[in-house]
């Protein structure tokens, strides 16, 4: 079995933000595998089903970024799910739009979600997938930038970056997270 967590803020306050690139590719995941997101626990809207013969569990936490952790510490230890079967999809400033990162383990940089997830887990040693979202140009203006409206022609290079990431999890299901890196990360 395997947990599959997308970072947000609750839907459909902050739908369609730069800060919410992880909820939409779980919601793209869903609507692909038809897993239906429509349980709730552990202050969580999640669904179960299979990907490529798989057992998974989608997660999209509801307890606002920063506290993240919360509920992804319950889903981990509620169905002891070892943390190689563990992977976070979440949005990054580091990462060019419409580009992806895979990484299988390390520091959560200064993305609070992450933040909160390596405290509650203890441990940096899962997976994640860091969705580019581009820098902003204002660097004292980081809020706005992952909080506030994207405008049509962004957005629909976000999605691509969302799609790709769709494909890297379902390939990291098949293949594991080494060869999902070789495959996806982008050398520069």
């Amino acid at each position: 079995m395997y947990i599959i967590i997308g970072l947000g803020n609750p839907e459909p306050d902050y739908s369609r933000t730069r800060h919410n690139m992880g909820f939409d590719v779980i919601n793209k995941l869903a609507e692909k595998n038809e897993i239906k997101l429509n349980k709730s626990k552990f202050n969580a809207i999640y669904g179960t089903g299979n990907i490529n013969g798989e057992k998974v569990i989608l997660v999209k936490p509801q307890t606002f970024m920063n506290l993240s952790g919360d509920s992804v510490v319950q889903f981990v230890n509620f169905y002891k799910i070892p943390l190689k079967n563990l992977i976070v999809i979440y949005d990054d400033m580091d990462t060019e739009t419409a580009k992806i990162r895979v990484r299988a383990k390390g520091g959560p940089g200064s993305h609070n979600g992450m933040k909160s997830i390596v405290f509650r887990l203890n441990t940096e040693d899962f997976a994640r997938i860091r969705v580019g979202i581009g820098k902003s140009m204002h660097e004292f203006d980081r809020i706005n930038f992952v909080i506030g409206h994207i405008p049509d022609e962004e957005y629909v290079e976000l999605q691509k970056g969302e799609d790709i990431a769709v494909e890297a999890v379902e390939y990291w299901i098949q293949k594991g997270i080494d060869n999902t890196m070789n495959k996806f990360n982008v050398k520069s």
